[in-house]
């Protein structure tokens, strides 16, 4: 049996091919489009029965699905503790990208082979759709920006003002033909739309956050638990000590899926104005235990996502009581 383990890092695909339970030295590929199609060529050719990688936040998602689609080859993409306790057993000690990619070699030789399946055309659409409409609204407001200082002088001339003003209608309506049609790919699909008016069920998302967080989402693992969404968004605590010189302020780390975090900041905002009892659990966070407010804001986030996990595995909708107990007055 030929097999491949491909450990996946924000710029490298490492790769150690195994046949005949012999593992051939390590190779390397861009993590790119070019890389991807450079990578499932040489795979092809060397004709591998198996291919294992680890779900490693979003680096890993946009080659599993390229290799997924082949009809020559299978993938498997494991779960990240699943991998950590087969290191573990194999009693593997050092860690560098080959030997990572070595374990997951491995484990596709030795142990049971669960195909991956790709997520649905739709919800990869809907994904590019969100994360384009995030980008577009961040040009939107820059235009806008630019467009208030330009008009808080008189020399500027109307050619220009003029020339900003059209970008910003153009970009206005592009925006609400790209929502649109995201909308219509949600109410077309009924597993999609179910999820979707369960999002809306929250006092702070609405259609836009709704395609953002759907989008990506639902291109997730199903099997993936709660903690792993939220370490997924990025959303845990970092804590940096060391001996007793290094002790660093407990902060949210930059590692993670940015565009959830996004989606899920100015629900959480919206959500402690307009929903009592996430507001009950904000002001909780900021009057009996001290947090910043950015801090109490970042717990609701993390809480939010926990309730939206929760949310599609019942597939009933959102409960406050569930989510924080009021205090009785």
């Amino acid at each position: 049996m030929n097999v491949c383990g491909i450990d996946v890092s924000k710029d490298t695909l490492e790769i150690v091919l195994r046949k005949n339970n012999q593992s051939q030295k390590s190779k390397t590929f861009d993590n790119s489009p070019e890389g991807h199609l450079k990578l499932i060529k040489f795979l092809i050719s060397r004709k591998i029965d198996f291919i294992c990688l680890e779900a490693t936040g979003i680096y890993h998602l946009d080659i599993a699905i390229m290799i997924a689609k082949t009809d020559q080859l299978k993938i498997m993409v494991l779960n990240p503790t699943a991998a950590n306790n087969f290191a573990k057993a194999m009693m593997q000690r050092t860690k560098t990208d080959a030997i990572d990619a070595e374990i997951l070699a491995q484990y596709a030789d030795r142990m049971d082979f669960i195909e991956w399946q790709a997520p649905d055309t739709e919800v990869i659409s809907l994904r590019v759709l969100g994360r384009w409409l995030e980008a577009s609204n961040k040009e939107l407001t820059r235009l806008k920006n630019q467009l208030h200082a330009f008009e808080m002088t008189q020399t500027t001339p109307d050619s220009v003002l003029n020339s900003i003003k059209n970008r910003i209608a153009t970009l206005e309506q592009e925006i609400s033909d790209l929502e649109k049609e995201a909308l219509d790919l949600i109410k077309e699909n009924s597993a999609i739309k179910e999820k979707y008016e369960l999002l809306i069920s929250v006092k702070g998302i609405a259609d836009r956050t709704a395609i953002k967080i759907l989008g990506e989402l639902l291109v997730l693992p199903s099997d993936m638990s709660a903690k792993q969404w939220v370490a997924h968004a990025g959303l845990f605590p970092q804590i940096i000590q060391s001996g007793s010189s290094i002790n660093k302020k407990t902060r949210i780390g930059k590692a993670g899926n940015r565009y959830i975090r996004g989606a899920l900041y100015m629900s959480a905002l919206v959500a402690a104005y307009r929903e009592p009892h996430v507001s009950g659990f904000y002001q909780h966070l900021v009057n009996d235990n001290g947090l910043k407010k950015i801090q109490a804001v970042c717990a609701v986030m993390r809480k939010l996502l926990l309730s939206i996990h929760a949310m599609f595995r019942t597939n009933k909708p959102f409960d406050g009581a569930c989510f924080y107990t009021l205090k009785e007055a």
